[in-house]
């Protein structure tokens, strides 16, 4: 395949995949919207760097997912400590009867350890299994069903009693 095909076949794939990949990063981020698209940016860049191989990969958009929780990962381990996190977010009008919801579930998860986000995310958003979201994370299948039992401990706790009012029409 030549370069030009190469290029038109990461292009339709990145096309096709950014939606998908924009929603995982806001959750892994907990709505930090101008974050999520960086880290979107940055998995779509070293998918491209390495879309030769990638192409031939068995699950291509499984890669990127791994590539993008691995990026969230790395970027939350050097994240300069003079950054802070707030507790506005964008306004969405076209789901006006899940704001309130969603606002609670992103601001529990922007409580959580960003690793407790992401295994929750992989396994609950992304649908994925226990070995899938531990091959993304670079961890054991055991410490994965252990870091979801905690993770899903602690939101209950964030969550607490009251989260059923806001499902509530």
């Amino acid at each position: 395949m030549g370069q030009a095909a190469r290029v038109d076949e990461y292009a339709e794939f990145a096309a096709a995949r950014t939606g998908q990949l924009y929603r995982s990063a806001c959750l892994l981020t907990a709505g930090d919207t101008h974050l999520a698209e960086d880290l979107v940016q940055e998995t779509l860049g070293r998918l491209y760097l390495r879309w030769g191989r990638v192409s031939r990969a068995e699950n291509p958009a499984g890669y990127a997912q791994t590539v993008l929780t691995r990026t969230f990962l790395a970027h939350q381990r050097r994240r300069s400590s003079g950054e802070r996190a707030v507790d506005v977010f964008p306004e969405r009008a076209d789901h006006a009867a899940d704001v309130p919801l969603r606002l609670t579930l992103l601001q529990a998860l922007g409580r959580l350890p960003a690793k407790d986000r992401a295994v929750l995310v992989l396994r609950y958003w992304e649908d994925r299994s226990i070995e899938e979201t531990a091959g993304a994370m670079n961890a054991s299948s055991a410490a994965v069903r252990t870091r979801c039992v905690r993770a899903l401990g602690r939101l209950r706790e964030l969550l607490g009693e009251d989260i059923g009012e806001y499902a509530r029409p």
